[in-house]
């Protein structure tokens, strides 16, 4: 039993570090559940305190990947119209397929700043621009720890 916990535990971590990347798979969630997998193995045992806060940086990176396209496209100029927009594009990104995941900010931005100023394009392609910058951070983040996640699971099998 130990052993295959031990391999789901393995299997949710590369699962995560990929869904970092694929917008379908929750990356950081999946790779969380791999660490909790690998605590209830004899292999592992973490603290009560480590994994309530993992749990708590997994819920606020899963939280700022939704939030920090919406801040980059205010960063590079967006007005309220393209920061809506980008928010409707997140959204509508979840359920149109995993390449609107990631275009769906950008393009929400995009139209929303050219709703709100038609004649100024530029404008709306730096906004749109940032909320790609946003998407490119949020999804570093979530690799990140997912890497983090990989390592714990490498060094309380290893050490």
């Amino acid at each position: 039993m130990d052993l295959l916990l031990v391999i789901l535990a393995a299997i949710a971590i590369v699962a995560g570090i990929i869904g970092s990347f694929l917008p379908v798979l929750p990356g950081p969630p999946i790779a969380w559940a791999g660490l909790l997998l690998l605590h209830y193995s004899t292999y592992a045992h973490f603290s009560q305190r480590f994994l309530i806060i993992t749990a708590l940086v997994t819920i606020a990176v899963v939280a700022l990947d939704y939030v920090i396209p919406v801040l980059g496209t205010k960063k590079y100029g967006g007005s309220k119209a393209g920061q809506y927009g980008a928010i409707a594009g997140i959204l509508i990104g979840l359920f149109a397929g995993p390449a609107s995941i990631m275009l769906g900010p950008f393009l929400g931005a995009f139209i929303g700043e050219l709703i709100h100023d038609p004649g100024n394009q530029s404008r709306a392609l730096r906004a749109a621009w940032g909320s790609f910058i946003g998407f490119l951070v949020g999804a570093g983040m979530k690799v990140v720890l997912c890497l983090v996640f990989a390592w714990y699971y490498l060094k309380a099998l290893i050490w």
